[in-house]
This record gives structure tokens, C-alpha cells and sequence, in this order.
């Protein structure tokens, strides 16, 4: 499993900045900040800004910077500088020793002590495993098919047989059991199936059925259930910015089966990388309302009123047609059938 969550890279394209509003800082905003372990660049940049999102504008850094991160440690001290006009981040000599002296030091690469850009522990379980499965998923029919020595379930270090398996080169496999539909809260229709993740399995033997064994059961397996290739490690940098296309989405579920949820929720939504979503969008989160009232004869009416905009969701991880994203700032309590539009 994937465990490698990367900071924030801090850059961002000069089109993008100069299209957006100007930034703006909170009220008394602090000239400086100590980076310190527990951190995440959301939580630090609303230090400084009222939109958090827009941290690396800050940076005034341009688009080709992009491929190289700018990594953020504890003890690095952030700098705000607004003798330009314009309010910019810099990064000062790292605070070191137990008196947290500015002294000079010898930068290393502590990848464990790397700040993260959005809370880790929050969406690490949802980086490789499987979320969902796609009505068009060409890997659909890949199934356990029976289990050695009769056995009905199957845990870690058992073998089985499953059917389907197009290609040989695969080893590695995601298995799941398709859980409920999640459908789009306007048309009705079936865009994918949540799978609750069971475990990992490694290719023993290719054929028709393939030998397979479990490496890892987080719940036991059963004949019927999938399997999915299990994609190649990577690591993920999220770069917060706004959608260059319009984006229209609804929230189609509530991680966890709930129907309300609020900050660090992680919700999914009717748009993916087919509709121009991508890594490190940021969504606002709007809510339709009505104003209720009893007339003089006791009828109840309502009357629409403008729309509410109560929150911000950071998406980061894309399917061809939904999309996953952690509420990271919210009002008020989320509710499915809420929209994600361009923030």
C-alpha cells in the first residue's frame, strides 16, 4: 500500500494568478511561522490567507516550477513579505536546537517528517485501494471462481482459483465485493459501484482459472467475489488549484454509508477526468434553499432564495466519472445531492 503522502508543492501558473482575485490576507495576519510537526500547508496557509487554496500563488512561482517541489520541514520558518505591494511567502534558515534558535543547518531529506499538504491519515486508506468500480469496467468479470481443499472463506496465505485473468503479466491484485450503486442525486442513473476492499492477492500460476494466493485479508473472501490489478506504486503530489473548465457536480455519497457528514469528510462526486477534474481541484460546495412560511389561510409555501456557498473540498483521486474529494472547510453539515461547482 501506498504510504507516501507528498507536501504540497508550492508553485502555481502566472495565467491562473492573474485571472483569480487579488489575495487576501486574514485581519493582523503574522509576519512569520515555525513549521512544527502535526502541521498540514491547508492549516498553515490559512495563517496568512483567507483563501487557503491559494497558497501557492503566494509563491509567485511559475508553471515549469511545478515539476519540482518545494518541500516543506519542521523547524523551516515562513516568511511574509509585503514591501513588493503585493503579499508573498518566503521560506528563512530552519529553526534548530532545543532553544529554537535560528541557526544554520545542513538540509536533509526527512520523508517521514514531510509536511502534508492535506491530513494523511485522513485519505492515505483511500490512495490505492479500490473506491469504486466503473459501470464500463473492462476488469468487471474477474471473479473467484472456488478455493482449495473446500474451503468456504479464504484468509491471508490461502490459495484460490479465479477466472478472467486477460493478461499474465498482472501479479498483483486488488479483491473486493461490489457494495451499493452510486447514482447521480438528478437523473437516477448508475454511474459506478462503491467495492469494499477485502485484501491483496499475487498471481501464482496463469490459466483458465489462474492460481492465485492471498497476501493480505483485511476481511475474508469468498467465491463470487472480484478481483482488479492493483496499480503500481507513485507518489502523489497534490498542487491546490481552482478548475480551468466550469465544473457542475453533485455529491453522490458520504464515505461510510452516512447521509450527512462536515470537515474531513470524504465525499464523491458526479464528475471525474473525463468531465476535466483532475488531482488537486479545489470544489466550493453550495446548497439550494427554500424559505418557508404560512399564509394568512394556515397553507405552508416555500419560495426559493439564492443558494448558500458553505464550504471547500480538495479532490484527490480521479476515476473516468467520479471523482473523490476531502471536505476540508465547511459551515455547516454536508448532505448528498449538494452541488461542487468552481470556487
Amino acid at each position: 500500500m501506498v504510504r507516501i503522502i507528498s507536501a504540497l508543492i508550492l508553485a502555481v501558473t502566472a495565467a491562473c494568478a492573474s485571472a483569480a482575485e487579488p489575495l487576501t490576507l486574514v485581519d493582523n495576519p503574522p509576519d512569520r511561522h515555525i513549521v512544527v510537526k502535526g502541521d498540514t500547508l491547508w492549516d498553515i496557509s490559512g495563517k496568512f490567507l483567507k483563501q487557503p487554496w491559494r497558497w501557492p500563488e503566494i509563491w509567485q512561482m511559475n508553471k515549469e516550477e511545478i515539476k519540482n517541489p518545494h518541500w516543506i520541514y519542521p523547524g523551516d520558518i515562513i516568511l511574509l513579505d509585503t514591501s513588493s505591494g503585493s503579499p508573498r511567502l518566503k521560506m528563512a534558515k530552519r529553526v534548530t536546537g532545543q532553544n529554537a534558535k535560528i541557526q544554520p543547518t545542513v538540509y536533509s531529506t526527512p520523508g517521514q517528517q514531510v509536511i502534508p499538504s492535506i491530513p494523511p491519515n485522513v485519505i492515505e486508506p483511500f490512495i490505492s485501494q479500490p473506491l469504486i468500480v466503473e459501470t464500463n469496467d473492462r476488469n468487471s468479470g474477474i471473479k473467484i471462481t472456488a478455493a482449495q481443499e473446500d474451503r468456504m472463506l479464504l484468509g491471508t496465505g490461502d490459495s484460490f482459483y479465479a477466472s478472467g485473468i486477460p493478461d499474465a503479466s498482472i501479479e498483483k491484485w486488488h479483491v473486493f465485493r461490489k457494495g451499493k450503486a452510486l447514482k447521480d442525486p438528478d437523473t437516477g442513473e448508475i454511474i459506478a459501484y462503491e467495492a469494499f476492499f477485502l485484501g491483496n492477492a499475487r498471481l501464482i500460476k496463469p490459466g483458465e482459472p489462474a492460481t492465485m494466493r492471498v497476501t493480505m485479508a483485511k476481511e475474508e473472501m469468498a467465491r463470487g467475489d472480484e478481483l482488479i490489478p492493483a496499480p503500481p506504486p507513485e507518489i502523489i503530489t497534490y498542487v491546490p488549484h481552482r478548475p480551468e473548465r466550469e465544473v457542475a457536480a453533485k455529491i453522490m455519497s458520504i464515505y461510510g454509508g452516512v447521509q450527512e457528514g462536515g470537515s474531513t469528510s470524504v465525499v464523491s462526486l458526479t464528475r471525474g477526468k473525463n468531465d476535466g477534474l483532475e488531482v488537486g481541484h479545489v470544489v466550493a460546495l453550495f446548497r439550494k434553499r427554500v424559505s418557508i412560511n404560512i399564509d394568512d389561510d394556515g397553507i405552508r409555501t416555500t419560495t426559493p432564495v439564492p443558494e448558500e456557498r458553505y464550504g471547500l473540498a480538495f479532490v484527490f483521486r480521479v476515476f473516468d466519472h467520479v471523482a473523490y474529494a476531502l471536505v476540508v472547510d465547511s459551515s455547516k453539515s454536508v448532505i448528498i445531492g449538494d452541488s461542487a461547482r468552481n470556487p
